[in-house]
């Protein structure tokens, strides 16, 4: 499989993390998204006309959307797969507020950057009370005792909403699940997004 890739894409490194925590072999192409725009060149329109990241390649089967890259990741896994299509929704919703400020503040993307932030803050706070719940029913993640794809979906564009100008520091249950994640087995890391100190380094 081989997956083209922008290092600093949220999209692209929840593809990247959940082939490592399934460890499936996934080849990765560099795609210069900023400042060269080689997403939008005639090689990659012509495997994804909508000129977007990320784009997965295995074998004559090309996918371009996020969600529909993790289902297939999963597809023989289903203890990955659970009651995640509204958080599959909501990521998509993170990534349209948090997201859209983080690219503004580190691409310049044109945004109206007090609205994406108020957007963000709301969806953190709907993800909070969430995730307080589920620590009240004794659950960690998203959808029950173990990690599916809702989890790795949300994760990423949560996890970096302080490169939007949006801060975590005043949601205690988001932080407790980012690092349930974040120790899970097979965990990778992008920039902005570490393992934890007392995890053994990237070999």
């Amino acid at each position: 499989m081989i997956l083209y890739d922008y290092i600093l894409s949220a999209s692209c490194y929840q593809v990247r993390l959940m082939a490592a925590l399934l460890g499936q072999p996934l080849t990765t192409r560099a795609v210069n998204f900023h400042p060269a725009k080689e997403h939008k060149s005639p090689e990659m329109l012509k495997l994804n006309p909508k000129g977007t990241l990320p784009v997965l390649q295995d074998g004559d089967l090309v996918l371009t959307e996020s969600a529909e890259i993790l289902r297939y990741l999963t597809r023989d896994t289903p203890d990955w797969r659970g009651q995640d299509e509204v958080w599959l929704s909501f990521a998509a919703a993170l990534n349209g507020s948090i997201g859209t400020a983080r690219l503004h503040d580190i691409l310049s993307y044109d945004a109206d950057i007090d609205a994406v932030r108020r957007a963000g803050v709301q969806h953190l706070r709907q993800l909070e009370a969430h995730l307080v719940e589920q620590r009240f029913d004794g659950m960690i993640f998203l959808t029950g005792h173990t990690p599916t794809i809702a989890d790795i979906a949300c994760f990423p564009t949560t996890a970096l909403a302080p490169d939007g100008g949006v801060s975590l520091d005043v949601y205690p249950s988001i932080r407790l699940w980012m690092r349930a994640i974040r120790s899970l087995p097979g965990f990778i890391e992008m920039p902005g997004i570490h393992r934890l100190h007392e995890l053994e380094a990237a070999p």
